[in-house]
């Protein structure tokens, strides 16, 4: 099929004022990622070339968030607020460049799949100029009715102007249109604003193009694709319907979850297979997992790669920087940071490892600490292959310990420690026979 060019237009000049913040609304996050970057990745996804962002002033950072998923973003400014076509205009000089396909998207829409992009697109290059995206539900009562005549699309009502015919239909507008490049702003340019509001809306657009014989149609997506976001329940609410997304296609490739209303996922999370999750995990972004993955109950991962054959958990916390390799095991009471934990090394209880390397099977014992911070600088820990680390150990970075080396129980080391030899640190007891008894006996006779 020829190459057919794409521009996207991205409504986002909203302020959200019933989400009660000071954050622009579409800077809201869902699966840790704002949604104007959903939208954006979305567009990149299905094959759009350019896009024009329209924000209102002082959105720079909406900008910025944008251009991260999508490097071509530009911005257009729209300093009043005068309806969807109104919106659209304020992208004139983008649209003069005439793209063959051009998509109106929202940016508080951020379940929409480059899949359903690209079905619109496909109704484009059938030589449609109007593409209306619609969805089917039973409560369709506040939502404007897509109407059709033999198959093609004649009007768009707000549900207060529908008839009782009208009012039945459970056919329904989900905003977001895709136009021929060549018909876009003839059709803009005849929008009118007169209605009780005073705005120019994009919807108007499709009783104009067939007034003037052009094609119309709509295509169906699943209503839970088309959540817009308003308010933070509702932000709440599609942020359920990402995490139920996530987890089926995570089962569907071969991870098991054995609470999957308990795990939580990020937009950017990759999972291999075989891969078993307990309840209670949380992936926040930036998480890679392997293959034969074994991740215990009530774990944190962020920024952080794991391994083929891991075993983690529970209650671990791996945090940015991290990398496990293959067959290492973190255990529970874990935190481990910006370190890399060698092939089958085994850090398993109570420790914390930050700013380091672990050596190939080396074992780290309870209770220790690398201690990598002086209150100004970092500084790291370096622990050879095959070594052990005594339970209860504090390792002052930056401290060095050779392959196959030994560090006794409730150490505190310092000074670096060749390959293969025993180091340890230890106070000579003081021990006073009968002194705790007398102790007690004394503190009796007090109480009376």
């Amino acid at each position: 099929m020829t190459h057919r060019t794409c521009q996207a237009i991205i409504l986002a000049a909203g302020q959200g004022t019933r989400m009660k913040s000071k954050t622009p609304k579409v800077l809201h996050k869902i699966a840790g990622l704002p949604m104007v970057g959903h939208v954006s990745s979305a567009a990149l996804n299905a094959g759009v070339e350019r896009v024009a962002l329209i924000v209102g002033p002082d959105m720079d950072a909406v900008l910025q968030e944008a251009q991260k998923k999508h490097p071509s973003v530009i911005a257009c400014e729209q300093t009043e607020r005068l309806g969807t076509a109104h919106a659209v205009l304020a992208a004139r000089s983008e649209l003069a460049k005439a793209s063959d396909d051009v998509i109106i998207l929202f940016a508080d829409t951020p379940l929409l799949r480059p899949e359903t992009i690209l079905a619109m697109r496909d109704k484009l290059a059938e030589g449609f100029e109007v593409v209306v995206l619609g969805f089917r539900t039973d409560a369709p009562d506040p939502y404007g009715r897509l109407l059709q005549q033999d198959g093609k699309l004649v009007a768009i009502r707000e549900a207060k102007d529908c008839t009782d015919e009208e009012f039945k239909v459970n056919f329904c507008n989900g905003g977001i249109m895709g136009f021929s490049g060549a018909h876009l702003l003839g059709l803009l340019d005849e929008i009118k604003n007169d209605n009780a509001q005073g705005e120019y809306y994009l919807t108007d657009a499709v009783e104009i193009a067939n007034a003037r014989g052009l094609k119309v149609t709509a295509i169906e997506a699943d209503e839970a694709e088309l959540q817009g976001v308003n308010s933070r329940a509702h932000l709440a609410k599609v942020e359920a319907t990402f995490q139920t997304r996530a987890r089926e296609e995570a089962m569907a490739n071969g991870v098991t979850l054995t609470a999957p209303e308990t795990v939580f996922f990020s937009h950017d999370t990759k999972l291999g297979q075989d891969i078993t999750i307990e309840p209670n995990v949380f992936f926040a972004p930036g998480v890679t997992v392997g293959d034969d993955v074994t991740i215990l109950a009530n774990c944190y991962f962020e920024d952080a790669i794991i391994g083929e054959g891991c075993s983690i958990g529970p209650y671990a916390r791996l945090r940015p920087g991290t990398v496990l390799e293959k067959k290492a095991k973190v255990g529970n009471f874990v935190e481990i940071k910006k370190s890399l934990v060698e092939e089958g090394a085994k850090v398993n209880h109570l420790t914390y490892i930050g700013d380091a390397r672990v050596g190939a099977k080396a074992n780290i014992g309870a209770g220790t600490i690398t201690c990598n911070y002086d209150g100004f600088s970092k500084f790291k820990t370096d622990i050879g292959k095959g070594a052990f680390i005594g339970s209860n150990t504090s390792l002052v970075a930056p401290a060095s310990i050779g392959d196959g080396a030994i560090i006794g129980a409730g150490s505190v080391i310092t000074d670096a420690v060749n390959a293969d030899d025993l180091a340890f640190t230890r106070a000579k007891p003081i021990v006073k026979p009968g002194w705790a008894a007398a102790f007690r006996s004394r503190k009796s006779k007090e109480k009376k």
